[in-house]
């Protein structure tokens, strides 16, 4: 996956999810620019100039990328490792075991108490007493007045009516009074005893937090599905975050805290589980591995030209997090069923297939590709073995070179590119070609068929303008199948038995014929062998280029 020239993890960390970025260079990719003088010859065919122009600039760019040695997976055994990443392996599964000791790892994060401010806690109790200081002095005042109305009252016989009422209302209006004061206290405490819960309540889910942890006793965090520290399996892991971080074991300790937060955070281990539907299982789809044995992935970016897909995918921000989801919940599978065992492969190889990629100009392809890149690279380092760009533009090869210069050379060193002419012979570097996928120019297709990825395939290189004869000889009476397929083909194709016997017939089996790129993908054929001899397939090659050809053959017994 591209790497963000800014950010400080390498780009090798991450796995594309939608049009990467990359930066050319490894001596594979300038073996995939290599091209013979016969070859060369094809690119100024008359009959398509524009087309030449196009594929000579795109050699011109593969010649010039910058040579470097190829990327060599380091050993993920300690006792192989420098003594100083020996060290820092030592010290960062020290400072994991303190994490854990301590619960930092993955124990939520208190929530840090509000405290009142102090003029607030003391305003509480200094108003309640002013109010019964001013309770007390009313009560008094009140008596006062009653006792000198009382001696008016009996001084003077003769109240008038008015005045009775007059003082009737007072009463009342006092009393009135005395009710709204003593509901306005009602309500004080009703509200603090309210406060005095809340704060309980939340005591109270503190401690039982604080309960759990000390129940479950010791902390236990996995990644990826492998426990740290309980086995060499966790070596390889904190490698991992090592590498990623130039082997800098406090960085690296911080990064493992931030992808135990955020893969809890995400709900991983319920999104390994959830069905998000199979809309884009042909954007990205795992098949097959390596010569290595890395498992292979492809990203086919050319399948959001369909614009019901594209719409689907990015027309609004909640489709395009459910893509992301299951980008990532693809990608965790994926990682899952590595073996995490220090002499077992933990990385994959990426194929990326750039035909009709929509590009960078999609505004919610590139939000979906940023986002998705940055929660990549930040929580699966190291999980890329090889990158491999295969129909790949001109224009893209030259856009790499410019921003090569940001990329570290362990990063660049990962990197294949090969444009449309050459990516079939590219993958077959990497990948044999009973693995590779038939519509990347190998034998590996879907539905029942008479040869499995199991059967090896044998791969021979046809010069322009010569013939190339295949013989399968046969010893007894027998059912020979085969199948065969050219790259591209556009050459003329038959197939006969000759007997051994000199008084025997050639029976011909497929008379010749010119067969083009869009007849047919591969050939499957056979026949049923009476008595010794041999099967020969020929292919006349009568182009200016030279030709990749594939077959593979079985016998079975005829039953008597």
């Amino acid at each position: 996956m591209a790497e963000e020239p800014q950010k400080a993890a390498p780009a090798e960390e991450v796995v594309p999810v939608v049009d990467p970025v990359p930066a050319p260079t490894s001596s594979e990719a300038e073996a995939e620019a290599d091209a013979d003088a016969d070859d060369k010859a094809a690119t100024t065919d008359p009959d398509d100039k524009a087309a030449a122009t196009t594929t000579e600039t795109l050699s011109s760019v593969e010649d010039k990328i910058s040579e470097s040695v190829s990327f060599k997976e380091e050993s993920n055994v300690a006792g192989d490792l420098p003594d100083a990443h020996k060290k820092a392996l030592e010290e960062l599964k020290k400072l994991v075991q303190d994490a854990l000791n301590n619960h930092e790892l993955s124990a939520p994060k208190p929530e840090p108490e509000k405290k009142k401010p102090e003029a607030e806690v003391k305003k509480e109790p200094e108003a309640e007493a002013e109010a019964e200081a001013k309770e007390v002095e009313v009560t008094e005042e009140k008596r006062e007045v009653a006792e000198e109305k009382k001696e008016v009252a009996e001084e003077k016989v003769e109240v008038t009516e008015e005045k009775k009422e007059v003082a009737e209302g007072k009463v009342e209006v006092t009393e009135e009074k005395e009710v709204e004061v003593a509901e306005e206290k009602v309500e004080v405490t009703e509200e603090k005893k309210e406060v005095e819960v809340t704060e309980e309540k939340r005591e109270v889910e503190v401690t039982e937090e604080k309960k759990e942890v000390e129940v479950t006793g010791k902390e236990e965090v996995e990644i990826w599905g492998i426990r740290l520290l309980a086995d060499s399996r966790s070596d390889v892991i904190l490698l991992k975050f090592l590498r990623a971080r130039d082997f800098k074991v406090k960085e690296a300790l911080s990064m493992i805290k931030n992808t135990v937060r955020w893969r809890k955070e995400f709900g991983m281990e319920g999104l390994v589980e959830e069905d998000l539907g199979s809309e884009w299982e042909k954007v990205v789809f795992m098949e097959g591995q390596d010569k290595e044995g890395h498992p292979v992935c492809y990203n086919v970016f050319g399948e959001f030209q369909d614009k019901e897909l594209y719409h689907k995918t990015f027309s609004d921000e909640e489709k395009r997090n459910k893509f992301i989801r299951w980008r990532i919940q693809s990608l965790e599978k994926s990682v899952r069923s590595l073996d995490f065992s220090p002499t077992a492969i933990s990385t994959i190889v990426q194929v990326n297939d750039l035909k009709n990629s929509p590009g960078l100009g999609k505004r919610e392809l590139r939000q979906a590709t940023n986002q998705a890149l940055q929660l990549l690279q930040d929580n699966y380092p190291e999980f890329v073995a090889k990158q491999i760009f295969i129909n790949v533009p001109w224009w893209y090869l030259a856009f790499s070179r410019m921003i090569s210069p940001f990329f570290t050379q362990r990063t660049k060193s990962k990197f294949v590119f090969a444009g449309p002419s050459k990516s079939a012979d590219t993958l077959f570097k990497y990948i044999a070609p009973e693995l590779v996928p038939v519509q990347y120019g190998g034998l590996s297709r879907e539905g029942e068929q008479e040869f499995t990825t199991a059967h090896p395939v044998t791969e021979v290189t046809i010069k322009p303008a010569t013939k190339h004869v295949v013989e399968f000889p046969v010893s007894e009476k027998s059912h020979l199948v085969w199948e065969i397929r050219v790259v591209g083909w556009d050459v003329n194709y038959g197939a006969e038995f000759v007997p051994s016997a000199e008084d025997g017939y050639t029976v011909i089996v497929q008379k010749a014929r010119k067969i083009g790129p869009a007849d047919e993908t591969i050939i499957s054929n056979g026949f049923k062998v009476g008595e010794p001899g041999k099967v020969l397939l020929t292919i006349d090659n009568q182009t200016s280029k030279k030709k990749k050809l594939l077959y593979r053959s079985k016998t079975k017994t005829i039953p008597e």
